[in-house]
């Protein structure tokens, strides 16, 4: 199928580099570009592309904003973020964008960026067909990680546990963690219950990665994991454990 696309970007280097790239990918059609977020909003009206590649640090109206208005347009192009700052992901993917890529882009990066957009695509209906509406899950499914020169996807239900470390959370997936932006209490309120449980302030464990509770006689609990690490209890978080027993 051929994607047609824009790319807006106030850096005309940075947009003959994606033009460079988008060439290299038969999939895409460039059908235009943009330097401001005002001018992106008149040719995404009158071009309707299928999709869009966001800078989103640009003057009069940024990305995420242009993102917003195309939203409450009513179009529906499917929408890459192509930008040297990692601090908006959460808020990009909020806004439902396909994907977050960090400058400068490599060509295998873009060509993975552009096999998600085919296949978003290849599942929407017609136009003019209303897409059914489909419920939005309450809990977060998933969450988008810096890591190296790019962000990877952790699904929730892969994170074996969470620990704090100052304003950033680590999360911990199999061997390998990872740090994500954002406190505790925020991440937690994102967290289905019923599959995570808080512990202690610093500490957030799926419920299956716990293999048994301990005291040690004084009244301190701790939670054995299945890895065989092992978390104290704090005492504030005591009957969070307890609700797991059902005591």
């Amino acid at each position: 199928m051929s994607i047609r696309t824009m790319i807006v970007d106030d850096e005309p280097l940075a947009v003959e580099r994606l033009q460079m790239l988008c060439a290299r990918e038969q999939r895409i059609a460039l059908v235009g570009t943009a330097t401001d977020g005002e001018a992106a909003l008149r040719l995404i009206e009158g071009l309707k592309p299928d999709l869009v590649m966001l800078d989103i640090a640009m003057p009069l109206l940024d990305g995420i904003g242009v993102a917003r208005a195309v939203g409450r347009m009513g179009i529906r192009p499917a929408v890459i973020f192509v930008t040297a700052f990692e601090g908006f992901a959460v808020e990009a993917f909020d806004l439902a964008a396909i994907d977050y890529m960090l400058k400068p882009v490599a060509h295998d990066r873009l060509t993975r960026a552009i096999d998600r957009v085919e296949a978003v695509l290849r599942n929407r209906a017609p136009e003019g067909i209303p897409t059914p509406a489909e419920p939005q899950p309450d809990w977060a499914e998933e969450f988008w990680v810096p890591h190296r020169s790019e962000l990877i996807r952790i699904a929730t239900d892969q994170i074996d546990r969470i620990e704090a470390e100052r304003d950033y959370m680590r999360l911990h997936v199999g061997s390998h963690s990872y740090l994500l932006h954002q406190t505790i209490s925020s991440l937690e309120e994102r967290l289905d219950p019923q599959q995570f449980v808080r512990l202690h302030r610093s500490h957030i464990v799926r419920r299956d990665h716990i293999a048994r509770l301990r005291h040690d006689g004084s009244g301190v609990w701790f939670a054995a994991l299945v890895d065989g690490n092992e978390i104290r209890i704090g005492r504030t978080f005591l009957a969070n454990a307890r609700a797991m027993t059902g005591r």
